[in-house]
């Protein structure tokens, strides 16, 4: 199902174990959500006219963004400086149009035209595979996209109180994740669209020689819940 992602390249001297438990990692941090999807969706078509033009080239190394906090920012249309001040409000805000989050480079979330979506306050959201080549979308999408875990995105956002405008942070009132900030801070420093990509740190290797530990806990416990669920009558 997976051809090429992160997990291939952020260490391209580790061994193939290794690059699958970090294939998986990528996407963890809303693995935990369930498929709850909240209210109707209305959502116009992507490429109408006025709609933001949004591809594969819209999305670049994640460092070369604007560092807020532990994830990173970018914006569309050039309004930078409207979504570094709702980024780093203590208050929350409205993010404006076009504003690109990250916490991971294979997960992004697009900020699109006021009434695009209301149900994610016109959010749409990215998986991608990424690559020195660059990055290509996997899937695209409003309530119904769901990442490589079956982890529907959407669902850990609408936790977010309404403040933030449906973004998660750890004061935000969404589900903790089973990641650390350290493990998330090691795939962006790993990124492999990145062109300047230095040795990886000793911290950051420790931080993904976690994650793998993570990942397996996680694969077993999927392992053991479809075994009890196929031995039920």
């Amino acid at each position: 199902m997976i051809n090429r992602s992160i997990a291939e390249h952020t260490l391209p001297h580790t061994n193939r174990p290794w690059r699958s438990w970090r294939l998986r990692a990528v996407r963890a941090w809303c693995v935990l959500a369930a498929a709850l999807l909240v209210g109707p969706t209305v959502a116009a078509r992507a490429g109408e006219p006025g709609s933001l033009s949004i591809g594969e080239k819209s999305f670049r190394c994640m460092t070369e963004m604007t560092h807020i906090g532990h994830f990173y920012v970018d914006n569309l249309v050039g309004n930078l400086d409207g979504t570094v001040r709702v980024a780093e409000s203590t208050t929350g805000g409205v993010y404006p149009v076009g504003s690109v989050l990250q916490l991971v480079p294979t997960e992004v979330m697009v900020k699109r035209e006021k009434g695009f979506n209301a149900a994610t306050h016109d959010w749409e959201f990215f998986e991608l595979d990424v690559s020195p080549g660059g990055s290509t979308i996997r899937t695209r999408g409003f309530v119904e996209v769901v990442n490589r875990f079956g982890g529907n995105c959407f669902t850990c956002h609408i936790r977010a109180r309404p403040q933030w405008d449906l973004v998660c942070d750890t004061t935000h009132g969404c589900d903790p994740i089973p990641i650390t900030i350290a493990m998330t801070g090691a795939l962006q420093r790993t990124d492999p669209r990145c062109k300047n990509r230095g040795p990886v740190s000793a911290e950051d290797a420790a931080a993904l020689e976690q994650l793998a530990i993570v990942v397996r806990a996680m694969a077993a416990a999927d392992a053991a819940k479809a075994a009890n669920k196929s031995a039920d009558p």
